[in-house]
This record gives structure tokens, sequence and C-alpha cells, in this order.
């Protein structure tokens, strides 16, 4: 059985991104440690005066402000590792990489993907330090749970990571790339009910939460977490909806830029 064309190419692509993440040990504590920290003092700092009201997202755990933060931390993670992953795409123009990989015989479709890949892997693993947090938040959600869990927050990884492909193919700085990403993913994350429920939101906030991309995997995310990720099966519909379209755009995007090059 011959191999998937453009199967080898994408393995090679995503080896590289990981290895370029090993020898960039800093993107580690830019990537976890504000979440962490974010994490720590807003768990602290309002731990007795979280109160969601009746009938808000959060299940058994929704009265430890602790507990409802930690998946909305893991998603800030996964978003923060993203953006530092697509930025590469900008280095790599700069150095004649991407060029190169461009004008190969590797379909476009695995530059792409690899580059998608590598951020999900990195962003996952990185989440998991977070994640690793949550029994001691009173979050037990056994195997299947954390198995579900790691596919949310891999879904997310490779959402934002493509939208970042996406933007960064058209911006040609790195200090651009972070101010178009800071204002788009920022409200995104204050917005997916990371650090307040959408039901004690005013009513035209929480219309906007809903239909907030970001919003769909946290929940995703915090029902793993909660042992129970079946419960949230419209936000699991919306994570992959979410992960396929952000991975059509960056396809569509980086063909045109090649189209027009050529």
């Amino acid at each position: 059985m011959s191999a998937v064309p453009g199967g080898p190419a994408l393995l090679l692509l995503t080896r590289r991104e990981l290895l370029r993440f090993v020898r960039q040990p800093s993107r580690i504590v830019a990537a976890v440690g504000t979440p962490a920290l974010l994490w720590l003092f807003l768990a602290g700092g309002f731990a007795d005066s979280f109160a969601p009201p009746v009938g808000a997202e959060g299940g058994a755990a929704s009265g430890n402000y602790a507990a409802y933060l930690l998946p909305g931390i893991a998603v800030g993670v996964v978003m923060f590792s993203s953006i530092f992953a697509a930025m590469s795409l900008i280095e790599d123009r700069r150095a004649g990489f991407l060029q190169s990989a461009l004008v190969s015989p590797a379909p476009l479709w695995s530059v792409v993907g690899a580059k998608a890949l590598g951020g999900a892997i990195v962003a996952t693993a990185q989440a998991v330090l977070i994640l690793l947090a949550a029994p001691t938040v009173g979050l037990t959600p056994g195997f299947a749970g954390s198995l579900a869990a790691l596919v949310a927050i891999a879904l997310t990884g490779c959402a934002v990571t493509a939208l970042g492909l996406a933007a960064a193919w058209w911006v040609n700085s790195s200090e651009g790339f972070h101010g178009v990403m800071n204002l788009l993913l920022m409200p995104m994350w204050m917005l997916s009910g990371a650090f307040f429920p959408a039901a004690g939101a005013a009513g035209w906030l929480a219309v906007i939460m809903l239909v907030n991309p970001l919003r769909w995997c946290t929940d995703a995310l915090r029902a793993s977490l909660e042992g129970d990720p079946m419960s949230a099966l419209w936000a699991w519909a919306g994570s992959f909806a979410f992960a396929g379209a952000m991975l059509g755009l960056a396809l569509l995007t980086m063909g045109r830029g090649v189209k027009v090059k050529s």
C-alpha cells in the first residue's frame, strides 16, 4: 500500500516544529507562566466572592471559583502557545524556509497541517501542566474525562494555530501579528466563560458568549474535567466545527497567496 501523498512531508515538518519548541524553553514560561499566575491570583482573590447564579454552567464544582476558572485558564495556555506557534510562520518567511517549502513537491496541506499539528501538540502538552492541578480543586474527571479533556484542548490548539497562520500570512512583522492576535483573541478568551458564566452576564453579552467559538471549547473542556463530557454535545460539535473551519481558512488563505506569487 502506497503512502499518503504528502504524509512524509507532514511528519518531517511537524518534527521540525517540535524541535523548534524544544530549543526555545522560554516559550513554556511565556505560554504557561502568565495564565498560571492569573489563575492563582484570581482564584485566591475571588475565593469567597464567587457565587454563580442558579443554572450557570460549572456543574458540581461551580461554587469553587478555582475549579470553575481552571478550564478557562487551560484554554488561555493553549491560546498563548498557539500564537507563538503561528508566529513562527513569519520567521520562516524571513528566513526563506517557507518559500522553499511552498515550491517543493510537498502539497500545501502538509505545510499547513504540520504547523497546525505541531502547534496543537505543543499547546496540549503545555495545557496539561495546568490540568494536573485539577484534583487539588475538587475536579476528578476519571479516565474518560481526562481523555476527552486532551481532545478538547487539542482541538482548541489546532483551531487557534490555524487562525493564527491565516493572520500571519498577511502580517509582515511579529509586532503587528501580536497586536492583531491580541485584539482578536483576548476578547474571545474573556467572553469564553473562562472568568464568569454567561448566565450571570448582561443579555447582550450572553448572546456574544453563546456564539463565541472559544466558549464552545471551554465548555467542552469543563464538562470533561467534571467527568461528564457528553453533557456538552453542542459544545463538542462547535469545537470540531471551529477547528475544521480554521484549518480550511488557513489552507484557503495560504493557497491564494501561492497562486498570487506564482
